[in-house]
Parts: C-alpha cells; structure tokens; sequence
C-alpha cells in the first residue's frame, strides 16, 4: 500500500462504463517508438496459431525504437511454422507495430516459475545484459 492504493504492477484500462481490465503485466509492456505494446495481447495473437504450443512476447533492444517486439515460440510436436508466417498471421489480428518483429523458435520449454508462469525477466535478460540500460 502507497498513498492508500495497492501497488500490483498490474496494467488495465477503464471501458465507457467503468469497467477495469486488466491488460497485462506493467514490467512485461514494451516501448517501441513511443507505442505502448502489451505483450499478453500479441501473445493472445500468436496462441491463435494451431502450430504454437507456447509462446512468449518481450522487448528486446533496439537503436532506433528503443526496444522492438520479440517473439520467442515453441511449436507443437511435428508442426513447422516460419518467421514470415506467423508475423503474417499477427498481422491479421493486431495493429502493425504489436507485430513482432523477429521471432525466436524453440524446441525446449520456455522458462516456468514455481506457479508455472513463463519467466520473461530471464528471457530479457540474454538481450539486455550489454546494454546500457536494463529491463527487468
């Protein structure tokens, strides 16, 4: 509690009627020019893809932008996918610059904590750890 409000570091918006959703994570938004991007939103994206069994939205350095969307995927057992397509796939559900712009594929599961959460801050933390400044 701080100044008598709880401090979750969850981020939301108020609908036209007054109602609070909460939208993501304040820490795992990404900054890119100036826009305000939701990762839990183009992750929503991504899992709409039938070959995508897990997937993770970060943002990850960039000179122009600050920081660009990234995009770390697993996919489902004999199932192929390319960059290209599922960017193209994102663009059909979410503006343009929720895009992601590079996407990483795995074959190991992502990072999970003890509640089974994806770790994102350790998958930040390969990209950041040079840079002169961090994102946890």
């Amino acid at each position: 509690m701080r100044g008598g409000w709880l401090h979750t570091g969850d981020g939301g918006r108020l609908d036209e009627d007054g109602v609070l959703f909460v939208v993501d994570r304040v820490k795992d938004m990404i900054v890119s020019g100036g826009e305000n991007v939701y990762s839990a939103e183009t992750e929503q994206a991504i899992y709409t893809h039938p070959a995508v069994a897990e997937c993770a939205v970060i943002g990850i350095p960039h000179d122009t932008w600050g920081e660009e969307v990234h995009a770390i995927v697993c996919l489902k057992e004999g199932e192929s996918l390319t960059e290209t397509e599922l960017i193209e796939h994102c663009r059909t559900l979410v503006a343009a610059y929720k895009c992601p712009k590079s996407v990483e594929f795995r074959k190991e599961s992502l990072p999970l904590s003890g509640a089974g959460k994806i770790l994102k801050k350790d998958l930040r933390a390969v990209y950041w750890e040079d840079q002169g400044r961090n994102i946890s």
